[in-house]
């Protein structure tokens, strides 16, 4: 799941640098497949939720040849009675064994002045429940490993959670 979750934190870095401008997300979907090949796709539909739902199809599915795929979706969290702008991560690690991962990153949208707040494991795999350090180190490399979304990131990130 480590490799997976590297190439979730780049596709989240760069859907974080998509809507810091207050534009909305164009789904995005990333896989590597048993080669090492890693591809990244925007979802274009007319409508950005078909294009969510075709997005969870396609990782519900796979294809035999992928490891993991991610996908990466503008959506909200819920707390208390209030809705919070987040980018909703879906992992799927197809290889050894299927296993899957949900995340969130809350943000605050423009025009309130953009930020970006903690991320959050919504789902784990279950050797992961008690130590998501690992996890979590992986996804951040991924992070920085797209220096533009990074910087954007960094910039724009408040150390709390929300």
């Amino acid at each position: 799941m480590q490799k997976t979750a590297r190439m979730a934190g780049f596709l989240a870095a760069h859907g974080i640098w998509s809507v810091s401008d207050g534009e909305a997300l164009i789904p995005l979907f990333g896989y590597q497949d048993t080669n090492g090949d890693r591809a990244m796709d925007r979802l274009v539909f007319d409508d950005i939720a078909d294009a969510a739902k075709a997005g969870q199809e396609a990782l519900r599915t796979g294809r035999e040849d992928w490891v993991g795929a991610v996908l990466v979706a503008d959506g909200y969290l819920r707390s208390d009675a209030r809705r919070i702008d987040a980018l909703i991560i879906d992992v799927v690690e197809y290889l050894p064994t299927r296993q899957s991962m949900r995340m969130a990153i809350p943000y605050r949208p423009q025009p309130q002045g953009f930020a970006v707040y903690r991320p959050k494991f919504l789902e784990v795999p279950g050797r992961y429940e008690s130590d998501q350090s690992g996890l979590a180190e992986s996804f951040f490399a991924g992070v920085d490993s797209h220096e533009q979304a990074a910087a954007v990131w960094d910039a724009h990130l408040i150390d709390q959670s929300v």
